[in-house]
């Protein structure tokens, strides 16, 4: 069993567990669950926008801690003032060691769209990130069959959320929905968690025109998003570059200003 395959049964027990102990009908009753969601896929393609979606992240499978005791209320106030155009929150806590709550925190003060970064195989996983104040969620294709990943990404639609869908190789291009706002190229491989950042520009030629093109994990060097985005790419999803840092706002600011052409 791969890293994937492991995270997947996990994130099927946990979602199952999670039903009983928070009903949706609590999840609805949320003070988040009904407020005017803010437009990620706008941020990224507005008129000076960084293009930068900053993430919080403590750990990864790969790389184990990463930023372990970071506060998400401090980070992502750093980020809104590094010029982030919109934040990614792990929520992920046995291998990635977020939290719904760690979203929260960072909602709690930011202005900027925020995507909540978690493997969503369920419609319950769809409500909940409704519920902690996310404005847009991930669907993965590598996990999804298309006609979940329709039910999911319609679900999405009717509360408000934008989709970012991702995929890592041209293959899966096929299973992009109609409800995508943003489609998402993966430069790392899930079954091994090698990087490789050609995996995107071979891709860019083929995605849909008319959806916002971002491009994931990978990108250490300001260079590295410089080329993606003359490739067609207009958001850079960045997280371990800034995270393993002491100070991932200023680090954040630093790439932007680099990558400004």
């Amino acid at each position: 069993m791969n890293i994937l395959e492991k995270i997947l049964a996990h994130k099927q027990k946990e979602t199952d567990h999670r039903k009983t102990a928070v009903p949706v009908s609590v999840l609805e009753n949320s003070s988040c669950f009904s407020r005017r969601t803010i437009s990620l896929s706008q941020a990224l393609t507005a008129s000076g926008s960084s293009g930068i979606i900053a993430e919080f992240k403590r750990a990864s499978p790969s790389r184990g801690d990463i930023h372990p005791g970071a506060s998400p209320e401090v980070i992502t106030q750093a980020y809104e003032s590094g010029g982030a155009a919109g934040l990614s929150v792990l929520t992920d806590e046995t291998f990635f060691g977020g939290s719904n709550e760690d979203l929260q925190k960072a909602r709690s003060v930011t202005s900027l769209p925020v995507l909540r970064k978690d493997f969503i195989i369920d419609e319950y996983q769809v409500i909940e990130s409704c519920a902690i104040g996310a404005d847009a969620i991930l669907l993965i294709a590598a996990v999804l069959e298309s006609k979940k990943i329709k039910a999911l990404a319609s679900l999405a639609k009717e509360l408000g959320l934008e989709v970012l869908f991702e995929i890592h190789h041209r293959d899966e291009i096929r299973k992009i929905p109609a409800e995508a706002d943003m489609i998402g190229v993966n430069n790392r491989n899930l079954a091994t968690f090698a990087v490789d950042i050609l995996q995107a520009l071979e891709i860019a030629p083929l995605l849909p025109l008319n959806r916002v093109k971002i491009s994931e994990s990978g990108l250490s060097e300001p260079e590295d998003a410089i080329v993606l985005k003359k490739a067609g790419y207009q958001g850079f999803l960045v997280g371990e570059t800034f995270m393993k840092t002491s100070d991932p706002g200023k680090t954040c600011r630093q790439f932007i200003e680099k990558i400004k052409i």
